[in-house]
């Protein structure tokens, strides 16, 4: 798992917008008003595991190997000081509304994109806002993948 995050962090670093990628450690729940990331943020998670039985391969280690089907969970989050109402300038509705072209920009990193050769094409599967209360406009999108021989 530990190669499949690093490729993805290397992916998503390709988007210049993005303050701040890692691995999700709970950056952004415990630390308001002073969280440590710079905003915006991508922060990447293993969200869940399922493993199934391949069989056995004597030649490898361990000799029974799995298929194991990944979800991946990329929280995209900036801080939002402005409004976007229709009285708004135009140019704070843009700032306000760029999140939406970062998900939109790693998905264009991510989806149906192989980055290890035992792992099939990263796929989109769902995207969930997290209301909060502090100013943090925040998005998870859920990523799926298998990864072979494991």
């Amino acid at each position: 798992m530990k190669a499949l995050l690093e490729k993805i962090q290397q992916q998503v670093s390709e988007i210049a917008e993005l303050k701040y990628i890692d691995e999700n450690w709970g950056q952004l729940d415990y630390y308001s008003p002073n969280m440590p990331v710079q905003f915006p943020c991508a922060l990447i998670d293993v969200q869940q595991v399922q493993f199934t039985n391949l069989g056995r391969d004597m030649s490898k280690k361990p000799v029974q190997r799995q298929i194991a089907q990944v979800v991946l969970k990329i929280t995209i989050a900036d801080i939002r000081l402005t409004n976007s109402s229709m009285q708004a300038p135009r140019a704070q509705k843009e700032r306000v509304w760029a999140i939406w072209d970062i998900i939109e920009k790693i998905h264009r990193q991510l989806h149906g994109v192989s980055l290890l050769p035992n792992v099939s094409p990263l796929i989109r599967g769902s995207q969930n806002r997290t209301l909060r209360d502090d100013g943090v406009q925040e998005y998870e999108v859920y990523y799926s993948c298998e990864v072979q021989n494991c």
